[in-house]
């Protein structure tokens, strides 16, 4: 299964600080399950044994630097161990699945579509933004119907299940063309500004960068949870369609760190 996943995503296309890949395990263990998350955590791990799993695919890596030790100080440790423990299996497939050919970014796409499909609802294109041609760090999503600046942003609220956006301005012209990044995006307001976006939506962004964009581009973030949860459908749809005799449950375990109150 980690050779299906590596297919779809290579590992020469996650960025050059990125940990993806194999976690924890050994790569010729037989997968009895596999619970699919955003991220690695105690209770995740909890749940992958409860429900008789013994492979955790996520899309943030649980490790990004080497431990130096395998104690309980920190959350990550203590995953750790609570992983080995139960004898479950860690992979991650983090940028190098936002930067394959119909990665992440792509599935964000298609949930804005109003049917959930580009294909479905005919004039909506889906470009990758990458170098040459090939798949990058973001897709542009061209609407078949352009929308109002408030309308484009309860309708990402809504199909992202999302609580909040953070906005500047609202736009007063309708938005057509649509620049995606899932999580951390914002490095690349200036790109998807030149490109001609009318609207950038992303996870995260500094305050600073919301200034002096009024009227150029309708920003809306929703928070890096927000914008990358439904990652696990798009490993469980790799999983099933390259190997159909595994079991894949969706994690139900929130855990997103940020709590609206």
């Amino acid at each position: 299964m980690l050779e299906a996943l590596e297919r779809f995503a290579p590992l020469p296309l996650q960025e050059s600080w990125d940990n993806a890949g194999l976690q924890i395990g050994l790569t010729e263990a037989e997968v009895s399950g596999a619970l699919l998350c955003l991220d690695v955590t105690e209770r995740v791990v909890d749940e992958a044994a409860r429900r008789g799993c013994n492979l955790v695919v996520s899309h943030h890596p649980l490790l990004f630097r080497g431990l130096k030790q395998v104690s309980d100080l920190t959350d990550v440790q203590r995953t750790v161990r609570r992983a080995l423990k139960e004898d479950i299996a860690v992979v991650s497939m983090h940028t190098n699945l936002d930067n394959a050919h119909e990665g992440v970014n792509w599935q964000i796409a298609k949930r804005l579509c109003p049917s959930g499909s580009a294909e479905k609802d005919g004039a909506a294109v889906i470009e990758e933004m990458g170098p040459d041609g090939k798949p990058g760090q973001w897709v542009m999503l061209t609407l078949a119907e352009p929308m109002e600046a408030r309308q484009f942003v309860e309708h990402v609220k809504t199909r992202l299940q999302a609580q909040s956006a953070m906005c500047n301005e609202l736009l007063q012209r309708p938005i057509r063309r649509v620049a995606i990044c899932g999580g951390a995006g914002d490095f690349l307001l200036d790109e998807v500004i030149a490109k001609g976006a009318d609207a950038f939506l992303t996870g995260e962004m500094h305050y600073h960068q919301y200034f002096g964009h009024e009227q150029q581009i309708q920003l809306c973030v929703v928070g890096h949870y927000e914008s990358e949860h439904s990652t696990k459908e798009l490993l469980r749809d790799i999983i099933e369609r390259e190997c159909p005799g595994v079991n894949c449950l969706l994690c139900e375990t929130d855990t997103n760190p940020i709590k609206y109150l």
